[in-house]
C-alpha cells in the first residue's frame, strides 16, 4: 500500500509542524506580550535577513513555472506557447512579490525619491530583482524529470495557485483581525493600553495602516512556502526520500529563523508567528493534495 504524503513528505511530518504551531499559538496565548518584551531587539543582520530573506521562498515561483513549462513542453508543441507564458508568470510573481514588499530597501540604496529621482533608478531598482530571479527557472527545468509530465504540471500548478491563495487570504485576515504591532506600541506612553490578543479583532480598523496588521504574520505565509521544496526536489531526474528528507529540514530550520525573526524585529507576536505559518502550511497541503491526486488518479 502506498503511504500517503503531504507536499512531498510523509502525513507524519506533516501533523509535526501542524502540532509545533498550535503548541506555540497556545503558550503565545498567555505569553505574547512577555515573549516580545525579552526577544525583541532590532538588529542590522536582522534587518538584513528580513529584507532579503523571503528570496529562498520566492525562488519557488519560477521554479514552479518552470516545472509548468517543461511539463507543458514534454506533452506536445501546441502547448508551446502556453509553457512559455506560465514560466514567464512564475518568474515575474517572483519579481513582483519581491519588489512591492521590500522593493523600497533597493531604491533607498539606489537613492531613489519619488517625483525628484530619475525614473531610470526606479527601473532599475526592478531590474535588480529581475536579475536576481532570472537563474532559477533555466536550472530547474535542467534538474527536472520530464518522464512524468503530469506530476509536473501538478506540482507547478500547486504552488502558483497555493501562493496566491495564501498571500490574499493573508491580507484578509489582518484586516479581519487589525491587532496593533508590537513595532507600534512600544512608541505609545503606555504600550499595554493598546494592546490586543489575537482573538480580540476589530475588523477594519487597519485599512491601509501597517501598524494595525500584525495578525497574521505575511512574512510567515512567504517563508511557509519552504515547505513545497520537498514537492520540487521529488520531481528532479535524481529524486530520492533523502533529498526530500533533507529540503524539508532545510524548509523547518528556514522556517523557524524566519519566525524568531518577526519577533525580534519588532513585526509579529508569537501568535502572529504561528497563525502565518499554520494557515499557510494549511492552504499549501490542501491545494498540493488536490493537484496531486489527479495525477495519482491518472
Amino acid at each position: 500500500m502506498k503511504r500517503k504524503t503531504i507536499l512531498g513528505m510523509p502525513a507524519v511530518c506533516f501533523k509535526i509542524v501542524a502540532a509545533v504551531c498550535v503548541v506555540g499559538i497556545l503558550i503565545g496565548s498567555l505569553y505574547d506580550y512577555r515573549i516580545n518584551v525579552a526577544l525583541a531587539n532590532k538588529t542590522e543582520i536582522g534587518s538584513f535577513f528580513a529584507t532579503y530573506g523571503s528570496y529562498f521562498s520566492y525562488c519557488l515561483y519560477p521554479a514552479a513555472g518552470a516545472c509548468l513549462y517543461v511539463g507543458l513542453k514534454t506533452k506536445g508543441e501546441r502547448y508551446k506557447s502556453l509553457a512559455i507564458i506560465l514560466a514567464v508568470l512564475g518568474w515575474f510573481m517572483a519579481v513582483y512579490y519581491s519588489n512591492s514588499y521590500n522593493g523600497k530597501v533597493v531604491r533607498a540604496l539606489l537613492a531613489y525619491t519619488a517625483g525628484e529621482s530619475s525614473i531610470f533608478l526606479s527601473v532599475l531598482s526592478w531590474l535588480f530583482w529581475a536579475v536576481l530571479y532570472s537563474w532559477v527557472p533555466f536550472v530547474t527545468a535542467k534538474l527536472l524529470d520530464e518522464k512524468n509530465p503530469d506530476k509536473l504540471i501538478a506540482v507547478g500548478a500547486a504552488i502558483l495557485v497555493a501562493g496566491i491563495t495564501s498571500d490574499n487570504v493573508n491580507l484578509w485576515l489582518k484586516q479581519v483581525a487589525s491587532r496593533p504591532r508590537y513595532k507600534y506600541l512600544i512608541t505609545l506612553d503606555n504600550p499595554l493600553s493598546e494592546y490586543r490578543d489575537w482573538w480580540q479583532m476589530v475588523p477594519n480598523l487597519a485599512g491601509s495602516n501597517d501598524n494595525f496588521k500584525s495578525w497574521p504574520s505575511g512574512n510567515m505565509t512567504i517563508a511557509c512556502m519552504m515547505f513545497a521544496l520537498p514537492m520540487i526536489t521529488g520531481v528532479f531526474k535524481k529524486a530520492s526520500d533523502k533529498k526530500n528528507l533533507t529540503a524539508f529540514i532545510f524548509a523547518c530550520i528556514f522556517v523557524a529563523v524566519y519566525g524568531y525573526n518577526r519577533i525580534h524585529m519588532t513585526n509579529h507576536f508569537l501568535t502572529d508567528v504561528c497563525f502565518g505559518t499554520l494557515i499557510t502550511y494549511l492552504i499549501f497541503a490542501l491545494i498540493a493534495m488536490a493537484f496531486m491526486k489527479t495525477v495519482e488518479k491518472d
